[in-house]
C-alpha cells in the first residue's frame, strides 16, 4: 500500500481541518480571549470596571492563599495520575493477556461505569464510607464498633472518587498501547529464555509507554478541574483550583480574579501537555528506532 505525503497547503487537508478550526475558534479560542482580558479588569461594588491594569494580577501573586490551593490541586492531581497508572496497567494487561474469553465482557462493564452520572457515583461513596453506611456497617460485624471508619469528608475520600472517576482513561488508554505489540515479539521473547515478568519489564512495558503517557495526562488535566469529589467526598474541608474559582465568580462576585486563577490553572494544564507531549514525541522516536 503506498502512502502519500501531503502539505498542510494541501487544499484537502485544510478543507478536512476546517470543522475542527472552527471549533475550536468558537468554543476554545474567543473565550479563552475573553478571559484573558477580563482578568485584566477590577471590580467596584460587585461590578466589572474595564480599567485594563495589573490589579487582579497582582492580588493573585501577593497572596499565598492561592498559590496554597494550587500547590494543593497539583498534588492530588499527581496522585490520582500514580494510582490511576498503578491500578490501570495490571488491569489492561489482564484483558489484553490474561483474559480474552472475558476481554469484552469486563470492558462492557467498565463502560457502564465510566459512563454513569459523576453526580450518582460519587453520591454512591458517600453512602458507602457514611458513619451508618456500608463499610462501617460491614466493620461493626467483624467486631470493630460502630462507626470504625470515619474516611468521609477527608482528602482520601475525595482521592478515591478522583481515581474510581478518572481510572477508566488509563485503562482504555494503555489497553490500546497493548492491543498494538507485536505478538510475535512476545513470543520471541519466551522462546529466548526470558521469564514472563522480564518479558513485560523489557517489551511490554517500553512498548506500552504511548498509552501510558496519554493516560497519565488526561487524567492529570482532568484532576486539575475536579469539582464534584472534593465539594461532596472531602466536605469542602480542603478547596482545590476549582471550587476556589467558583467561590471567586459566586460567592465574592469577583470576575477579574477569576478569570486570573482559570488562566493560571489552563497554564499549568498547558505546560503538563507540552512536556508529556515532549516524553511521547521522544518515546515514539527510540521505538522507531528500534524497530
Amino acid at each position: 500500500m503506498r502512502i502519500k505525503n501531503m502539505s498542510w497547503r494541501h487544499p484537502a487537508l485544510q478543507i478536512a481541518t476546517l470543522p475542527l478550526l472552527t471549533v475550536l475558534v468558537l468554543f476554545f479560542l474567543i473565550p479563552f480571549g475573553m478571559t484573558v482580558l477580563l482578568s485584566f479588569q477590577v471590580t467596584k461594588l460587585y461590578q466589572v470596571a474595564w480599567s485594563w491594569d495589573l490589579t487582579t494580577w497582582k492580588d493573585v501573586f501577593s497572596h499565598s492563599y492561592y498559590w496554597v490551593i494550587m500547590a494543593r490541586t497539583l498534588k492530588m492531581a499527581l496522585i490520582c495520575v500514580v494510582l490511576c497508572v498503578f491500578l490501570g496497567l495490571p488491569v489492561a494487561y489482564a484483558l489484553v493477556n490474561r483474559l480474552p474469553s472475558m476481554e469484552n465482557h469486563v470492558k462492557i462493564l467498565i463502560v457502564f461505569a465510566f459512563l454513569a452520572d459523576a453526580i450518582l457515583k460519587t453520591f454512591g461513596w458517600v453512602l458507602f464510607f457514611d458513619r451508618s453506611g456500608v463499610l462501617n456497617g460491614f466493620l461493626e460485624v467483624l467486631g470493630f464498633g460502630p462507626a470504625a471508619s470515619d474516611i468521609l469528608f477527608t482528602p482520601t475520600a475525595a482521592m478515591i472518587a478522583m481515581v474510581y472517576n478518572l481510572l477508566p482513561y488509563t485503562i482504555f488508554t494503555i489497553y490500546l498501547s497493548m492491543m498494538r505489540i507485536d505478538r510475535d515479539l512476545i513470543a520471541a521473547s519466551y522462546d529466548s529464555g526470558a521469564s514472563k515478568l522480564r518479558t513485560f519489564w523489557e517489551i511490554t512495558l517500553p512498548l506500552s509507554k504511548p498509552g501510558l503517557l496519554a493516560g497519565a495526562v488526561l487524567v492529570f488535566v482532568l484532576g486539575l478541574g475536579v469539582f464534584l469529589e472534593p465539594k461532596i467526598m472531602g466536605g469542602g474541608t480542603s478547596p482545590l483550583a476549582a471550587e476556589l474559582i467558583r467561590q471567586t465568580f459566586e460567592t465574592r462576585v469577583n470576575w477579574p480574579l477569576g478569570a486570573a486563577l482559570t488562566i493560571v490553572v489552563i497554564g499549568i494544564g498547558a505546560l503538563t501537555l507540552m512536556f508529556f507531549g515532549y516524553l511521547l514525541i521522544k518515546t515514539t522516536k527510540s521505538q522507531g528506532g528500534n524497530t
